[in-house]
């Protein structure tokens, strides 16, 4: 069975894995994609721990890997290196039956008119990192944690453009207020409108500044604008700032109660974004597996 087939199965639900980012400061390392190279043995041990849960999916510590974020940050990374080293490292540690998804996000800079971004060099960016991580054997894609929903847009034509492998795209959502919105203004219903127009084969929600009970929301209302399947991948609670810290302190079994509230909601493919762990996923497989 191929990723596609599974998406496309009679399977109630599919189980994403937790956060890699926080998991990495959690042992004193800077977030980050660039760990692929410096400190591989590290990402490695996410995801083993990630695969000894039994997730159906595994995502590659490349969110931000694009050309843009990577020269405009001063990341100090290969763009191709450290792509490729993130689909091999999710691939090593991924068991028989788990899917890799090449991870992909913002480029870092605002779109014009509100920023010096256009999106004809936004969709090549994001063609060039989808290409690589297609060459690095992934068997799908995941395009998360987009404000903007012509951002999210830009990615997903670009990914389009160069693999027909299948796509998860979701937005991080601000509010769930008014219909829920993204901080550009962007409605559930419109980005779930928008991008299953545009050829998502998956819909949903990550991130942002929302509960998983909060999210829930939100996936009500992109399931009265999509038939795709909805996935959503909420923080271990809203973040909070502590001496100079976000952290997240929604525990194991209260994630998993705002994840079967999701589930309620409409969602199928489930998973943990910022703040969540090991303990989170097998919390919520727990709960929601059978």
């Amino acid at each position: 069975m191929n990723l596609r087939e599974l998406i496309d199965s009679d399977r109630k639900t599919l189980f994403l894995d937790g956060a890699m980012g926080t998991q990495l400061g959690e042992v004193g390392l800077e977030m980050g994609g660039q760990n692929n190279v410096t400190h591989p043995e590290a990402v490695l041990a996410v995801h083993r721990e990630y695969a000894a849960c039994g997730v159906d999916l595994l995502i590659t510590n490349t969110l931000t890997m694009n050309r843009v974020n990577i020269e405009s940050h001063n990341v100090g990374v290969d763009l191709r290196e450290v792509n490729l080293a993130g689909a091999r490292l999710a691939r090593e540690a991924a068991g028989e039956g788990q899917f890799v998804l090449g991870d992909i996000s913002s480029a870092g800079k605002m779109l014009k008119p509100y920023g010096q971004l256009t999106e004809v060099e936004a969709q090549a960016a994001f063609a060039e990192q989808a290409e690589i991580l297609a060459e690095g054997g992934v068997d799908g894609f995941i395009i998360e944690t987009m404000i903007d929903l012509r951002e999210a847009l830009c990615a997903l034509r670009a990914v389009r453009a160069v693999s027909d492998l299948p796509v998860i795209s979701t937005i991080s959502f601000n509010t769930a207020k008014s219909g829920g919105r993204t901080i550009m203004g962007d409605s559930a219903r419109d980005c779930a409108q928008a991008l299953t127009e545009t050829g998502a084969d998956v819909v949903g929600a990550n991130c942002g500044s929302l509960d998983p009970f909060q999210l829930a929301v939100i996936v009500a209302d992109m399931r009265e604008l999509t038939e795709l399947p909805i996935a959503v991948q909420p923080n271990a609670g809203r973040p909070r700032m502590v001496d100079k810290r976000t952290i997240f302190d929604m525990s194991p079994s209260d994630f998993a109660a705002g994840i079967h509230e999701c589930m309620e909601s409409g969602a199928r493919i489930l998973g943990g974004c910022c703040g969540t762990s090991p303990a989170h996923i097998r919390a919520m497989m727990d709960l929601l597996a059978g």
